[in-house]
C-alpha cells in the first residue's frame, strides 16, 4: 500500500475476471475480424466499365497500364439496327457510304462493316485493332441505339489492385464484379440495377 493510502488493492478474484473478460474481448473480437476476412475474401473481383455511366471520354485508351488497352469496344446485336448509316461507323456527314478509310469514323479502322442484305449492315470489332477511344460509342448513342459500348477483356486485362483507368473515369463508371460474371452485357443489364 502506498503511504497515502488512496489505492486501491486489486484481489485475485478481480485480477482473475478482468483476465477472463479481456480474453473474452479479444477472442470475440479475433473471431469476428476472422470471419469477416474470410467473407471478404471469397470469390475474386474483377474490374469492369457500366455501360450507363460511361462516357466514353477516351481515357480507356491513354490510362491503362497495358498499350494497347485492356478496354475494348463491343456491340450488343440484339440492340443493333444494323444500319446503312452507322453514325458509330461512320462520322455524322460522311462523304460518301463506303468503308473508305476517309469515310470511317474510327481511327484504326476497327469497325468493320459487313452487308447482311440491303439496306442492313452488321458491325463487328477487331479487337486487335481496337484502341478504346470511343469514338464510336459517343456516335452511335448520339444518333443510333447505343449498342456500340466499352468493356474491359478480361483476357487481357492485369486486374491491377486498384485501376488507373478507374482513378481516371470522370463519371465513376467503373465497377469490380465477381469474375464468375465479370461482364455487364448491355441488352441484359439495366441501368435501375444500381452497382
Amino acid at each position: 500500500m502506498s503511504p497515502a493510502g488512496n489505492e486501491k488493492r486489486i484481489s485475485r478474484r478481480e485480477m482473475l475476471r478482468e483476465g477472463i473478460q479481456m480474453a473474452t474481448f479479444l477472442g470475440v473480437g479475433g473471431l469476428v475480424g476472422f470471419l469477416a476476412g474470410k467473407k471478404a475474401s471469397g470469390e475474386p473481383l474483377v474490374w469492369q466499365i457500366d455501360p450507363y455511366k460511361c462516357i466514353a471520354c477516351g481515357n480507356c485508351a491513354t490510362h491503362c497500364v497495358l498499350d494497347p488497352s485492356a478496354v475494348k469496344c463491343v456491340n450488343s446485336f440484339p440492340m443493333c439496327g444494323y444500319c446503312d448509316l452507322c453514325t458509330g461507323y461512320f462520322p455524322p456527314e460522311p462523304l460518301a457510304l463506303n468503308t473508305g478509310a476517309e469515310n470511317q469514323l474510327c481511327p484504326t479502322g476497327a469497325l468493320i462493316r459487313k452487308l447482311v442484305e440491303e439496306p442492313y449492315y452488321e458491325y463487328t470489332i477487331d479487337e486487335n485493332l481496337c484502341i478504346a477511344c470511343g469514338k464510336c460509342v459517343v456516335g452511335c448513342a448520339a444518333f443510333g441505339n447505343g449498342s456500340l459500348y466499352l468493356q474491359v477483356r478480361h483476357d487481357r486485362c492485369l486486374n491491377c489492385h486498384q485501376c488507373s483507368i478507374a482513378i481516371a473515369c470522370p463519371s465513376q463508371a467503373f465497377v469490380r464484379l465477381p469474375a464468375s460474371q465479370p461482364y455487364l452485357l448491355k441488352h441484359l443489364y439495366k441501368p435501375s440495377a444500381a452497382l
